[in-house]
């Protein structure tokens, strides 16, 4: 018995005269203050919930936690929640998870992490109910220890000192968290966290406390349910087969984090979005970024029904103007106009009907109650069921009189769909007006009670009909907004950074959303100073036109026996003539079509521009950087010549939040002025993301309709920057993205301009790279590379 303790009873205390309390309270055997004044209470909660064998494990396992040392917060919540954890698993599963948790416990106890035994015991029992399993709760425990041991800091790299700054936070969200993701989703959550910021405290915190974009991105990686990205192609064959329409499909996030209640899943509301351009109206449909199945309807079928009645919209609906109508007006409008696209839907494809039906919120009449609450929204949603489902029939006679004048008005439409014509003889502005008058006829005191009856009012498929109306009169915005000049200044500062994935080597995926990239247009200085740096190789630019001329296309391409050619083929024209005098049929293919060779390259040009371009070039004078401007002016200059297409960028980095691409030549752009401008103010710095800045030049690339597609690498050295310890992983991630490109057809070429660092090189580009020795020789080296490859 600890000092200080009373070896006998205290029949002072209300419960003392309770012998299973009392007898509970000796195998406690705690003498903590704090403890006391709640024991009566959780004691109570034990013996009404367990068996006396789990009972005696109970009051074991508390008197073990007390004797530990380590306060009264891992005891109260032993007290509290084990009885939980009993009851998820029952009786012969808790007896080997109490071993797991016991043994658990104890290494907490031994690391620097006691303070985080109270939160594991509080959340055990929710996780335990959410799990349901002994096996699946052991995987929990062992993944929680792993951390742990991963997690946990040391100064002098001998023994554990610093306690693991995310196992609190992993504790504290994991209930929550399992709630939205499977056990493996949140392992793989876990080692993600534990892999990128094991040596990073606060950023650890934070990403175990779902504060940063890199947790919840891996969040949504990991969340189960059929991703839009998944099917997304299905769903635009769906509409261009169904509908022949083409229309760009948004991911909208369905999981929403706060402070208070951490990750929560929330409903979306799918959203149609129209442009209009030079070439005509663009769509662009927002869905949710995830779905799961939902009464009897596969997440597939839930997608097709959202994508289907935006596209009802697109073909039936017009917009309004919303000017002068009150919000219950426009309220009826969207309820009567989305009643009519899903009713048209079914007419058209029957087979929508299981799934609308099943999907349709299962509201019933009376549900809502006029005395406390606006019921104008229930109203709707019964009428609107009452129309799309023949079986469901309301009593109310109101709802049933604009049952049947809905009907009516539609009834033309009808005939018009069954005969295979275009379904137009009821306008939006007709199906307004009925909305109109259904809002004056039916309108009762209740709807102006400020609570409002949302139950069983949003439906499942149908968008938030934003595209319905226009607005004529503008706000007050215009007083705020900023002038086109003001704009034009700060739109270099205003572009929102692109985010690219990075490859993780270790764990043998990608880390969603990891880089930030600002890319923007470089300023310009003198343009003559790139003159002056060709004037230098006069000799080398003679050389290069002679193999210039040797290059451009000479010939060219004739296409025989045509119908419809360009010109007459005359030796095939007099053979038909022989034959028809020769009474034989003569063929009517006698022209011809007749092309130069033209030649179809388009080039992409990454510059390193990181700090080690600022030192002088061995045998030099000049800088490298200065040698790499000569090398880019020469070819720019070449393919110039030729009338290749030449994109030019460079980049540096400063962590994983600022990778900075400057652009200086776009495709379209001839090189002139403002081009050698921006290249003459090049400025390195930082360091050398090599990966990501591939990845962000190859896009515009990619997008080229050109034959061959090249992009040349120039840099000095190996992929680093100062926020990876590890030498070896911005590597392995320019690696991949180059054997990506490859595999999509982009042929890249790395120009490395410092020996020291060729074994890295060749691993990340392998044999498609050229090492320059004699820095004096990279314009000349860079140029016959080209030609070398474009010949």
């Amino acid at each position: 018995m600890p000092a200080g303790a009373d070896p006998t009873p205290n029949t002072n205390a209300p419960w003392a005269h309770d012998p299973q309390v009392l007898a509970g309270w000796q195998a406690l055997d705690c003498a903590l203050p704090a403890v006391r004044p709640v024991f009566e209470a959780c004691a109570h909660e034990a013996i009404a919930r367990l068996s006396p064998s789990s009972l005696q494990a109970f009051w074991q396992g508390g008197r073990q936690l007390g004797k530990l040392g380590r306060g009264a917060d891992p005891v109260l919540a032993w007290l509290t929640y084990w009885p939980e954890v009993v009851e998820a698993l029952g009786e012969s599963d808790a007896e080997q998870a109490f071993e797991a948790v016991m043994a658990l416990l104890l290494r907490m106890h031994k690391s620097p992490n006691s303070a985080a035994m109270a939160h594991l015991l509080t959340s055990l029992g929710p996780v335990a109910q959410r799990l349901g399993g002994l096996s699946v709760l052991q995987a929990y425990l062992h993944t929680v220890g792993h951390f742990m041991d991963r997690t946990t800091g040391s100064i002098h790299g001998r023994q554990a000192t610093l306690p693991s700054a995310g196992l609190p936070e992993l504790l504290l969200q994991a209930p929550r968290l399992l709630q939205t993701l499977s056990l493996s989703g949140w392992q793989a959550w876990v080692d993600f966290g534990a892999r990128a910021y094991a040596h990073h405290p606060p950023q650890q915190e934070d990403y175990f406390a779902l504060r940063s974009p890199d947790s919840l991105a891996v969040l949504q990686r990991e969340r189960h349910g059929i991703l839009l990205r998944d099917v997304e192609r299905t769903l635009g064959l769906s509409l261009q087969a169904m509908w022949q329409l083409q229309a760009h499909v948004l991911p909208l996030p369905t999981a929403q984090v706060s402070a208070e209640h951490g990750v929560q899943a929330v409903s979306v509301l799918p959203c149609l979005l129209l442009e209009s351009t030079d070439k005509g109206t663009s769509y662009a449909m927002g869905l949710p970024d995830v779905l799961d199945a939902r009464d009897g309807v596969s997440a597939l079928d839930r997608y097709r029904l959202m994508v289907m009645h935006m596209a009802g919209h697109i073909r039936w609906s017009t917009p309004c103007i919303a000017d002068n109508w009150s919000p219950m007006q426009r309220l009826a409008v969207e309820w009567f106009e989305d009643t009519r696209i899903d009713w048209l839907l079914i007419r058209i494809w029957p087979g929508l009907r299981h799934s609308l039906l099943a999907l349709y919120p299962p509201v019933q009449e009376g549900g809502c109650n006029e005395a406390t609450h606006a019921c104008v929204l229930h109203r709707l949603s019964v009428w609107s069921r009452s129309v799309l489902d023949e079986r469901f029939v309301v009593q109310d006679p109101q709802l049933r009189e604009w049952r049947e004048r809905f009907m009516a008005l539609v009834d033309g439409q009808a005939q018009g769909v069954g005969q295979g014509t275009e379904a137009d003889q009821v306008s939006t502005a007709q199906v307004a007006q009925l909305a109109l008058q259904f809002v004056a006829r039916t309108r009762r005191p209740s709807d102006a009670q400020a609570q409002v009856h949302f139950e069983h009012t949003q439906v499942d498929w149908r968008d938030d009909n934003r595209h319905l109306w226009q607005f004529i009169e503008d706000g007050d915005e215009e007083d705020t907004a900023p002038s086109p000049t003001r704009l034009a200044d700060e739109e270099l500062h205003s572009l929102p950074p692109q985010l690219y994935p990075e490859w993780d080597y270790l764990a043998g995926s990608e880390r969603p959303d990891w880089v930030r990239v600002f890319e923007y247009l470089h300023p310009p200085a003198r343009a003559d100073d790139i003159d002056q740096l060709l004037l230098r190789h006069a000799a080398l630019s003679k050389r290069l036109q002679r193999l210039l001329d040797q290059l451009k296309p000479q010939g060219r391409t004739r296409e025989r026996h045509l119908e419809n050619g360009s010109e007459l083929d005359l030796d095939v024209a007099l053979a038909a003539h022989i034959d028809l005098k020769t009474g034989h049929t003569p063929s009517h293919r006698v022209e011809q079509h007749i092309q130069p060779v033209e030649r179809d390259v388009s080039v992409q040009l990454v510059m390193d521009l990181s700090a080690s371009l600022n030192e002088k070039a061995p045998g030099s004078d000049q800088t490298v950087l200065q040698i790499s401007q000569e090398s880019v002016a020469l070819l720019a200059w070449a393919l110039h010549q030729l009338g290749d297409a030449l994109a030019i960028g460079g980049f540096h980095s400063n962590t994983r939040h600022d990778v900075r691409y400057m652009h200086i030549k776009g495709f379209e752009e001839p090189w002139a002025d403002p081009v050698k401008a921006r290249l003459a103010a090049l400025e390195p710095a930082y360091s050398t993301r090599m990966g990501v800045a591939i990845r962000h030049a190859a896009r515009t690339l990619i997008k080229r309709q050109s034959t061959k597609k090249i992009l040349l690498v120039l840099t000095d050295g190996e992929p680093s920057d100062v926020d990876v310890t590890d030498p070896n992983y911005l590597m392995h991630d320019a690696r991949q993205v180059v054997h990506s490109l490859q595999a999509q057809g982009v042929f890249v070429w790395c120009i490395q301009l410092h020996p020291a660092h060729e074994a890295s090189v060749r691993h990340v580009f392998g044999d498609h790279c050229t090492l320059v020795d004699r820095m004096g020789q990279l314009p000349e080296t860079l140029a016959s590379l080209f030609f070398k490859l474009t010949r």
